[in-house]
């Protein structure tokens, strides 16, 4: 096995044994593999362990590896976790599958307008600032219902849920401590939406979770987590506001 089937079959033990101590089924989590940064052939190797999905912040470099893959494309499913700025999302649009870090309505409006009419709706996360990170993007708690109102609106756009990225805590009680808020926040969107009448049926994706934090993410709820360096390995480059 090489590292990367090695390092995937470590983080998959990791993730069935947080389901377990959950008392949650394994299959009620999916695992994203953050690629940022790594080439194609990393990805490629990821792809041949069964991986499915993996994320990207950086869309040019994303949109690159997607191109270099598209051997792979109808088994791949492409995330942008990145933020995604007015030029970019034709790009986005275009290529991505899933958008996790949606948090204003115009990028929204812009990612349906664009989204080729021969494409499948983009699935769409709002990233949500729960803690108030002064270096990260998000809506803000009490806004983020307005803006999934809005989003559903949109017709080639499907709203799956909510993507937060806690500040680091100190420890496992406390990382437990904002990623309880986070799973309170979500059902409570969740809660208002259907209230409201704008859901069919309830947001099915909480992604919350990285490499450090994995147990205490599924432990508290989520439905996605966001792993990079556990697989892929230690970047050479640094990642400001980064899923992973």
């Amino acid at each position: 096995m090489t590292t990367i089937a090695l390092n995937l079959h470590h983080v998959r033990d990791q993730m069935l044994s947080a389901c377990v101590a959950a008392g949650r089924q394994p299959d009620s989590v999916q695992l994203l593999a953050v690629s940022k940064t790594f080439d194609a052939a990393s990805v490629r190797e990821a792809a041949a362990t069964g991986q499915r999905d993996f994320g990207e912040n950086y869309i040019a470099e994303g949109v690159e590896k997607i191109q270099a893959l598209a051997d792979l494309r109808a088994t791949l499913v492409w995330h942008c976790i990145g933020p995604v700025q007015s030029n970019k999302t034709r790009s986005v649009a275009e290529h991505f599958d899933w958008v996790q870090s949606v948090d204003r309505l115009k990028i929204a409006q812009r990612l349906s307008e664009q989204r080729p009419a021969a494409l499948a709706r983009l699935q769409v996360c709002l990233q949500v600032n729960l803690d108030g990170g002064s270096n990260k993007s998000g809506v803000t708690p009490d806004a983020v219902v307005a803006l999934a109102q809005a989003v559903l609106a949109l017709p080639n756009l499907q709203l799956r849920g909510l993507m937060m990225i806690p500040e680091p805590a100190i420890d496992f009680v406390a990382a437990c401590a904002i990623n309880t808020r986070a799973k309170q926040l979500f059902d409570a969107v969740n809660s208002h939406l259907l209230a409201l009448g704008g859901l069919q049926a309830p947001l099915d994706t909480l992604s919350l979770g990285m490499s450090g934090d994995l147990a205490c993410a599924i432990e508290c709820g989520s439905t996605l987590v966001r792993v990079g360096s556990a697989i892929f390995g230690r970047r050479s480059r640094v990642c400001v506001a980064s899923a992973d």
